[in-house]
């Protein structure tokens, strides 16, 4: 059960780095690809939102870590959150999620010195 707790925060976490990044990456991204227009400034309506989804973002990481290193899981032997390579396992995945994490909410500093 802890495993599935984890597993959703940085799900949750990685959902609202997404949504406070989609204003700047989203039209990045289009460019990119080589779609342009004016309609691309109307994706920038999301970005009043993105205090919010910052700190959403960062509330889920913080639960996550502090599942992750600071509360003591209790694990029946033979379940998979006794197995210390799980751990490992989730402990890689949780700072592979912060790494991505922070690229994106990183991209509205970035993105003007492209």
């Amino acid at each position: 059960m802890a495993s599935l707790n984890v597993k959703g925060s940085l799900v949750a976490g990685a959902l609202a780095a997404i949504g406070a990044s989609f204003c700047c990456v989203g039209p990045l991204v289009l460019l990119t690809l080589g779609i342009g227009g004016a309609w691309i400034a109307n994706l920038t309506a999301m970005e009043p939102m993105r205090p919010l989804f910052v700190g959403v973002a960062v509330l889920f990481v913080a639960q996550a870590f502090r599942r992750l290193y600071l509360a003591p899981q209790v694990c029946e032997p033979g379940t998979p959150c006794a197995d210390p390579r799980t751990v490992k396992r989730q402990r890689l995945v949780f700072w592979l999620v912060v790494v991505t994490l922070a690229g994106l909410l990183a991209v509205p500093w970035v993105a003007p010195l492209l």
